[in-house]
This record gives structure tokens, sequence and C-alpha cells, in this order.
């Protein structure tokens, strides 16, 4: 089976490799990049506990101040796996989705017990700190990077992906969907999509994508893309 993934190399290698060992031809095409903001002083003593919806709002955090015994909230096991490698130490962990996380907050910190701090990037999918707020708890979101889409792409590895299109194509973002439709229509692939299984991470994602004819749509959670290989 032909897969295309379209994270930045540092999110996907090892999936990457887990595809190759699995026999499967795997096509990296980043449909992003990332990059890091500036974002204000934080004093990490008000706060309780620490939320990362992603591994890049942890790889853009100068955490050399904080208490690695906080609370640590992390959507999924790539989140959780950066967060042990700086240090984080009381890590709770979701299966990849922030329905998940939302309920592992609840049971596992009260709100009477004091300010949260969550770390993203500047797109979010689901108004996350809200929704909390919204349980009585006070959050402080802070944005430390920005998903940039990626518009000069290498055209030797769009023939060779043209001459083979892949089975599957997963995509993880709003802004990754975004660039991959421009590229879609920039290099004339539409009438390619049609024999291609589309991956989603979320339905706002899979909608930018809903104007190109798709074998199949499937929206997913990180985690679960291997899984996904049996379904289709």
């Amino acid at each position: 089976m032909h897969i295309l993934l379209t994270r930045p190399i540092e999110d996907c290698y090892e999936m990457i490799e887990k595809f190759r060992l699995l026999g499967h031809q795997v096509s990296h095409l980043p449909l992003i990049s990332i990059k890091a903001l500036k974002y204000e002083t934080i004093n990490y003593s008000e706060y309780k506990a620490i939320i990362f919806t992603s591994s890049n709002a942890i790889k853009f955090l100068d955490i050399k101040n904080i208490d690695k015994k906080i609370n640590c909230f992390c959507v999924g096991n790539a989140t959780e796996k950066k967060a042990k490698s700086v240090g984080f130490q009381n890590i709770f962990a979701a299966e990849g989705n922030v329905n998940n996380l939302k309920e592992l907050i609840l049971q596992n910190l009260s709100s009477s017990e004091g300010k949260i701090l969550y770390i993203s990037g500047e797109i979010i999918s689901t108004d996350f700190d809200q929704q909390l707020i919204k349980e009585g708890y006070i959050v402080n979101r802070i944005i430390d990077y920005r998903a940039m889409p990626i518009k000069t792409f290498d055209d030797k590895l769009i023939e060779k992906i043209k001459l083979n299109m892949p089975d599957i194509t997963y995509v993880y973002s709003q802004n990754s969907a975004i660039s991959f439709l421009n590229l879609i229509k920039n290099y004339n692939l539409e009438a390619l999509c049609m024999n291609t299984n589309l991956m989603c991470i979320s339905e706002k994602t899979s909608s930018v994508l809903n104007e190109i004819k798709w074998k199949k749509i499937f929206i997913f959670n990180p985690g679960e893309e291997e899984f996904l290989l049996y379904k289709i």
C-alpha cells in the first residue's frame, strides 16, 4: 500500500519507519512548517497544571523555570513522549483527542485547585480553553508557535507521486488541508485523487478538502493511523 504522510519530518519520522517495516511504500510531503512565536513571560508558580495539545507546544516553550512535577495533561502519546523527554513527571495522557483530554482533566483536577496554563499553536481545532472555563476552571492560554503553509514543493517528488498516487493520505490540520488543496489545484491532481482514501484529523480539516472527489474520507484521532490501514 502507498501511504502519504504530510506532517513535518520531526513529527512523523517514527511513523514512516513503522509503516515501511510493515511493508508499505511511504512518501513524505510536508504541507506546513512550524515557526516559534514570542509570548509573554510566564510566572509558572501561579499554575497548578499545564496542558499541551501538541508536541510543538512543548518544543517551543521555555521550561527551565517550571516545576517538572506540575500536573501535565497531554492530548496523546506523541505529546506525552515529548513531555517526558523534557522532564515532566506527573503526566496524564489522553487517547489522542481533546474530548478525552477534557474528561481526563475533569477526573483528575478540581476547578478549585488553581489556575491552568494551556500552551498551544495559533490555530486550534476546538476552543479547548473556553470549554474548560465553562466547567469552572481558570485557564490562561499561551500561543507559542504558528503553522505556516508550505507554498513551494519539489517538482520531482510531485511527479513521482502523480505516477503512483497514494492509497491513503493523512492530513493533520486545517492549515495542512488548505496547503494540500492549493497543491492539488496547482498541479492538476484533482482527477488523480479519486482513488485515494483521505484521512483527516477533524471534520473542520476534511471540510476544506470536500470539494475534491476522494475514494473515501475518514476522520481519525492521532494514534489510530495504523488501525485505519485495515479499514480500507
